[in-house]
């Protein structure tokens, strides 16, 4: 038990997988946080959508894959925030081990893994919150936790921008008229100063 594996909890993204009747899957969450030193305990709340959340429930055994900033978007692609309603998403994936509790979890991208055994849960509506013993953690890189702000700025492409149409600035409160010709008796409706005051951009 490496107990310094918990330092990657807390802010992080983690593929939560689990495994039932032979059938292994999982799902993105970013829910994960330690309860206490002694016993060591963790918690983690999971939608009630997604099919490992079933089996999370059902078994009470589950593993956590602490993604890293090494992370690209095909984890995200294949993983999802939601499961759905289909198994199987371990089988043929790379870099799929399995720890001493027989589940999987992911050697990279990740930063840590960690195994738990539930002893209780809390229906919270659509989500189910699980309290767990933990029962292994492994430091697997010193690569930094991905956080969700960074899966945002840094992960998940972003859209496209949209071409400029051009238009015209007021220099006195930043009103943007878009058009390529500004009329010479253009009022700012803001400001209400004149087309003397616009910019081209």
């Amino acid at each position: 038990m490496e107990e310094k594996a918990l330092f990657k909890l807390g802010y992080g993204l983690y593929v939560l997988t689990a495994e039932e009747g032979g059938r292994h899957n999982g799902c993105i969450i970013n829910t994960a946080q330690q309860l206490t030193d002694t016993p060591l305990r963790l918690s983690i709340t999971v939608s009630k959508q997604n099919l490992t959340h079933d089996m999370v429930l059902r078994t009470g055994r589950f593993n956590l894959s602490v993604l890293s900033e090494a992370a690209d978007f095909k984890v995200f692609q294949h993983f999802g925030f939601q499961s759905g309603r289909t198994a199987e998403k371990i089988s043929g994936y790379p870099g799929v081990a399995y720890s001493a509790n027989g589940l999987s979890y992911l050697t990279g991208p990740v930063n840590a893994y960690l195994s738990a055994q539930t002893f209780h849960t809390v229906d919270l509506g659509t989500h189910t919150l699980f309290l767990a013993d933990l029962t292994d953690a492994k430091v697997l890189t010193n690569v930094d936790t991905a956080s969700y702000a960074y899966y945002h700025a840094h992960i998940k492409p972003q859209p496209a921008p949209k071409p400029s149409q051009g238009g015209w600035r007021c220099r006195i409160c930043g009103y943007v008229y878009e058009g390529e010709e500004l009329p010479p008796d253009f009022i700012c409706p803001l400001c209400k100063h004149g087309a003397v005051d616009f910019e081209k951009i």
